[in-house]
């Protein structure tokens, strides 16, 4: 039976005005070990994604960086996000466009993704959170925490897989330290603080989260400046792109207005940042491939009711993302003018 807290999913702010981020509840891994609980197998385990979910949208890069779309199947739910959580597509579903945007192939009867942690417990009591990472063999939910899918996915199926992209490796020896470094404040005031800002009910609380976001976007901005290469650590992408990308790509479409992170745009306010985000979505298919911006600004806009409760879509920014040699005019005029 659902608990009262579920009842209130949209509800996220505390008593103090801040946001506070759930923890993930199921923690188990896959492993490429002969004994494992979960062992690598292929077709064995279901993803269950949302293309709006930039947690989830970590997933999804990675499965098709490391190529594992034939060995991990997924399904991405609708958009829509009401009282019940997340709901899977029926088929009279016309709005939501991408790959694998069904009702459960695991699971026909079952309406939405809530279901599925219900017949993991009948009593569980927190969220309903994309990824999930689903064993079907057992019928048991694996892990729904996407830092860790992330990274076993990086290597717990390499035995199995081509040599090309067995040999990915998105978490090199000689930048875990750097990575892992950058992954505490990229998560806390990046990633998870435009939802700190956009969730904040109080002044102090959203200014405070606001402007440590923007500190901290400044800061990525003058590592990139610092690259060697198109992407953040160099010639190849690595965990901090995968981690930082999904932030990145929604924050002109969406973050900006909805969520009230305004100081500065990403297309007129950071030219090291709109030059790496526009090369991962156009040069690289496992980023742009898994970018659907009408799931992305309808999810925001037309699930959050507390923050838009007319559920209205801004038209703009436009072009969603601008081509990789192309500019807003005013950085285009700034830059004839030098």
């Amino acid at each position: 039976m659902a608990s009262e807290g579920q009842k209130n999913i949209l509800s996220w702010a505390s008593k103090d005005g801040e946001f506070k981020r759930q923890q993930s509840t199921f923690r188990d891994w896959i492993s490429s070990e002969p004994d494992a609980q979960f062992p690598a197998e292929k077709g064995r385990y279901h993803l269950y994604v949302s293309y709006a979910c930039p947690w989830a949208h970590r997933a999804l890069i990675v499965l098709k960086l490391k190529g594992l779309e034939d060995f991990i199947p997924f399904t991405s739910v609708h958009w829509h996000m009401g009282e019940k959580g997340w709901r899977f597509a029926t088929k009279d579903d016309t709005d939501a466009p991408g790959d694998n945007v069904t009702p459960d192939p695991i699971h026909p009867e079952y309406t939405h993704l809530r279901d599925i942690y219900f017949e993991n417990n009948s009593d569980y009591g927190g969220r309903f959170t994309v990824p999930t990472l689903y064993d079907t063999k057992q019928k048991r939910i694996v892990n729904n925490e996407s830092s860790e899918i992330i990274r076993m996915l990086y290597h717990a199926f390499d035995k199995l897989l081509p040599e090309k992209y067995a040999q990915i490796d998105l978490l090199p020896a000689s930048l875990k330290d750097k990575i892992d470094a950058a992954n505490e404040w990229t998560y806390n005031d990046i990633n998870n603080g435009v939802y700190k800002s956009g969730f904040a009910s109080t002044q102090e609380a959203y200014e405070k989260n606001v402007k440590t976001l923007f500190a901290s976007l400044d800061r990525a901005e003058a590592e990139l400046a610092a690259s060697p290469g198109p992407y953040y650590h160099g010639a190849h992408a690595t965990e901090a792109d995968v981690r930082l990308y999904t932030t990145i790509i929604r924050f002109d479409a969406v973050y900006v207005q909805h969520f009230k992170c305004n100081i500065r745009d990403i297309r007129s306010g950071y030219p090291h940042l709109h030059k790496w985000v526009r090369y991962c979505y156009w040069k690289n298919a496992a980023f742009g491939e898994t970018t659907e911006f009408t799931h992305i600004k309808c999810h925001y806009t037309k699930s959050h009711q507390q923050i838009n409760p007319y559920s209205i879509t801004p038209v703009g920014p436009t072009p969603d993302i601008l081509p990789l040699d192309e500019e807003v005019p005013a950085v285009k005029a700034a830059l004839q003018s030098k």
